[in-house]
């Protein structure tokens, strides 16, 4: 039996509602409600930017789709945009309301990933991420990792902000004015994590093997390519008791119970609603890569 859930002005139906995507208890159902109460949050995050998204049919037990492409069944009031690639276009999906999630969440989409760019100009990213991926799960170590990037970040003049990847790690995001082109942007972070690994290098590595990376935490600055996504903040992920990507204060990464799966669906509806999104203001925090381009050079230059 079908459900019906109201996003602003669209109704949107939600077949096999009982249907368990996430155990112990997440049903499809309760992933769209989940998408439909916190879409406004998580709008300006991802308004505009082309998505990929996990599809999982049968749970996360089951087969994943990775899927970048907006479906021909998709009804007309999905925005998209059409990005090229080798050969051809593709078309993303672009969420310009609510209810695109809540539809997705009605595929089984279960995780967002956006681009770092906008659909007004593709090739010019707004942030610059760096996803901090353990070897082996140590939260507390990881916690303290993303401590010494936003030190270091701060070093160079920027000011960072951070997430849960919902995961096992961290994403430290440095919020951009558009003036640099992606190739720009990708060599200052693939700079950035090599002077980070050099002066820290019992905890950070930039090996992207994981058979070399001798229990070390990957900073993973490739995300910062075209056409490259990270998870989008308020994402839910593929992972047992539903954890969510959650937005932080920087000063929760001081506290021990931040851990990178802290927050459930139903934790971060709790946390938003008494405490609001610590990102409200991320895009006013907007910065350029200048001055602190100058610098990261002296440091390189000091290995």
């Amino acid at each position: 039996m079908a459900l019906a859930i109201t996003v602003g002005h669209r109704e949107i139906e939600i077949s096999r509602p009982d249907k368990q995507l996430i155990p112990p208890n997440v049903t499809k159902a309760g992933l769209a409600r989940y998408y439909a109460q916190i879409g406004d949050v998580m709008l300006p995050h991802i308004a505009g930017r082309p998505l990929n998204f996990e599809r999982y049919p049968d749970g996360i037990e089951g087969h994943k789709i990775f899927q970048q492409h907006a479906s021909g069944h998709f009804p007309d009031w999905i925005e998209v945009v059409e990005v090229p690639k080798s050969g051809g276009t593709v078309k993303h999906v672009v969420a310009s309301e609510p209810a695109t999630l809540v539809y997705l969440a009605n595929q089984a989409c279960i995780t967002f990933h956006s681009w770092e760019s906008r659909a007004d100009n593709l090739g010019r990213p707004d942030k610059m991420v760096f996803d901090l991926d353990p070897s082996v799960h140590r939260p507390a170590a990881v916690r303290r990792a993303a401590l010494l990037i936003v030190g270091l970040l701060r070093e160079l003049g920027l000011e960072p902000w951070a997430m849960t990847s919902g995961s096992r790690g961290y994403h430290v995001v440095v919020p951009l004015q558009r003036r640099a082109e992606f190739d720009y942007v990708r060599t200052f972070s693939r700079d950035f994590a090599a002077v980070a690994a050099a002066r820290e290098p019992r905890v950070f590595t930039i090996e992207q093997r994981k058979a070399k990376r001798e229990g070390k935490i990957l900073i993973d600055f490739m995300r910062n390519g075209y056409g490259l996504t990270s998870v989008a903040p308020y994402s839910v992920r593929a992972r047992p008791k539903a954890p969510v990507a959650t937005p932080l204060h920087l000063d929760e990464l001081s506290e021990a119970s931040t851990r990178p799966d802290r927050w459930t669906v139903r934790a971060v509806l709790r946390r938003v609603e008494q405490d609001g999104d610590p990102w409200e203001r991320f895009e006013r925090g907007a910065q350029t890569l200048t001055a602190a381009r100058r610098t990261l050079d002296g440091a390189l230059a000091e290995l």
